[in-house]
């Protein structure tokens, strides 16, 4: 083998370690990128964070880090803040899950660039412009025997009808519970009107509660279709968060391997 020869073979060596080097480098940085493991969880109003510990327990067995957001529901302003102060303390993207007004919640705090992708679990999936009333409003729901505090500021549901009208799928102590436990939700909070949906630009997926008798099945999937999410079906009520706690913690896991993609 002459010099020239030598040269020429030594050249491309360094070309193909250059190469290997690069690939590697850029495999490492793909599944750096795909790996979102914290997850912030809005939850709904008539209810509050304690009802997701069985999804979260789960979902920390499979390595993830797991956050609720304890939102006062006083006002959907007051309510993306809460959120965004969990998002603050996050290490690396956040997958946000929402349920029911939740989704009202995760849809304007999910523009925070630290969001990599949404979960709406048996939540309202609204677009700019619209409120939780708007879209209730906009097909017939199941007969909620919701109240109003004295003041008339605050919303609540009828601790007999609790079982019934959110989580007829659960065991009757635990729906009772959960009745006790509710979070009032402002009147104000309902009303407010969305400013940028963050599903216009970031990755969606969408739970449907088909038993659902708070948000119509139906219009879970017309918004889900609208927002081009990622769509699962699961036989529950509305507290299938709860109930299907299993089922729910896989589509999470599934969305949060997918979002960083």
């Amino acid at each position: 083998m002459n010099n020239d020869q030598r040269s020429d073979s030594h050249y491309k060596r360094l070309l193909f370690t250059a190469a290997l080097a690069f690939a590697t480098t850029a495999i490492a940085f793909a599944a750096e990128a795909a790996a979102v493991k914290n997850i912030v969880i809005v939850h709904g109003a008539l209810a509050d964070g304690s009802g997701w510990r069985k999804a979260t327990d789960i979902l920390e067995k499979r390595g993830f880090n797991v956050t609720i957001v304890q939102q006062p529901i006083s006002s959907l302003d007051d309510d993306v803040a809460a959120t965004k102060r969990v998002l603050d303390l996050q290490d690396g993207p956040v997958l946000l899950v929402g349920h029911s007004y939740g989704g009202m919640v995760i849809t304007e705090a999910g523009n925070d660039p630290a969001v990599a992708g949404l979960v709406y679990v048996a939540a309202f999936q609204p677009d700019k412009g619209e409120s939780l009333l708007s879209l209730a409003s906009s097909k017939p729901a199941g007969s909620m025997d919701i109240k109003e505090t004295k003041d008339g500021k605050y919303l609540y549901l009828d601790p007999g009808a609790f079982a019934a009208d959110f989580a007829a799928d659960l065991p009757q102590a635990e729906a009772n519970f959960m009745a006790k436990s509710q979070v009032f939700g402002a009147k104000q909070a309902f009303s407010a009107k969305i400013t940028q949906a963050a599903w216009r630009s970031k990755k969606s997926w969408s739970i449907v509660a088909t038993e659902d008798r708070s948000i119509n099945p139906e219009l879970e999937r017309d918004m889900a279709k609208r927002a081009g999410s990622d769509v699962t079906e699961i036989k529950a009520s509305h507290a299938v968060f709860a109930s299907q706690p299993e089922k729910v913690a896989d589509v999470i896991e599934t969305a949060a391997r997918k979002a960083g993609d």
